[in-house]
């Protein structure tokens, strides 16, 4: 089943969402939020982190890759008692560690 909840997964970590800054992720992440699978990160799979530093992190946020990694890790830590991280959540999330929604 697709997950469409963003904001109500989002809330569980979060004080206030930004709908804007969450809006410009589903935009970027696009037909990636169809898929049963690609609508989720895998947090331990090292080809999934790179995309993410090579593609949102840096292209979105203009992120290096020591810093965007490092917030991954604070991302993992927060989201440990979620099995399946939403793609949505997991990059909101590091937008936020590294102060830069307004970037989005």
């Amino acid at each position: 089943m697709i997950r469409t909840d963003y904001v109500e997964n989002l809330s569980q970590y979060t004080g206030k969402v930004n709908n804007d800054a969450l809006e410009a992720i589903k935009k970027f992440c696009g037909i990636a939020l169809k898929g049963l699978d690609s609508q989720y990160v895998s947090m331990t799979d090292e080809e999934e982190i790179k995309r993410i530093v090579d593609g949102f992190a840096t292209k979105k946020l203009d992120l290096d890759a020591k810093t965007t990694r490092a917030a991954l890790e604070k991302v993992h830590t927060q989201m440990k008692a979620e099995k399946s991280k939403m793609r949505t959540t997991v990059l909101y999330l590091l937008a936020e560690h590294t102060k830069t929604l307004g970037k989005l």
